[in-house]
């Protein structure tokens, strides 16, 4: 389901409908503009992403896309996927007695200023792309298939890798190749749907 307004999907939400009404009244509180993104509600402030709001199986919360930059005083923030990500920083909530809005303030309030200061974590653009076994494999088999990969920028060829990579056993990454040649040929990126 494709969702188009942050009303939809606070509805549709698996979980936590009250918090997200909640957290959604204290970030229009902010100078910050509201918009779907990746199919969920993204803040911004001069086109630059500051915090999204989301809805999980067993909490609901806030991402700060810049937030390993926060000095995070109340200790609330995690980092998801510790190996993975270096800016962007969650605060879960399981309830609605959890959220104190004074402080959900402040911590949007310094994402906001580290932004308009140009403090930026940047992504390592320059980290080897580490071309996996089964994908190796696939090119030796099919020559065509290496040609069309050569194809996409830096970004996109790290997406695939690291998509296939990231499975742990090699049935299972042999399984994501066969599922993303047909992208591959298609000149799609692994994430061009969410991209905007």
């Amino acid at each position: 389901m494709k969702i188009s307004t942050v009303e939809e999907y606070i509805l549709n939400a698996p979980n936590g409908n009250e918090m997200l009404l909640f957290l959604r009244e204290i970030l229009k509180e902010t100078e910050l503009t509201e918009s779907i993104k990746w199919s969920s509600p993204v803040y911004s402030v001069n086109g630059k992403n500051i915090v999204g709001m989301g809805s999980f199986k067993s909490y609901a919360g806030l991402w700060f896309f810049q937030g390993a930059l926060l000095t995070d005083k109340a200790g609330v923030l995690i980092n998801a996927q510790e190996d993975k990500t270096k800016a962007l920083r969650q605060w879960r909530f399981s309830t609605l007695e959890e959220i104190n809005s004074r402080l959900v303030l402040e911590y949007v309030n310094e994402a906001i200023k580290n932004q308009q200061a140009g403090k930026e974590i940047k992504a390592d653009r320059n980290k080897p792309i580490i071309i996996p076994e089964e994908l190796q494999e696939a090119f030796e088999e099919n020559p065509e298939l290496e040609n069309a990969f050569q194809q996409f920028s830096l970004g996109c060829k790290r997406e695939y890798t690291e998509y296939i990579l990231e499975a742990k056993k090699t049935e299972t990454r042999k399984n994501r190749v066969e599922k993303v040649i047909p992208m591959i040929f298609q000149k799609k990126g692994l994430n061009d749907k969410y991209k905007k």
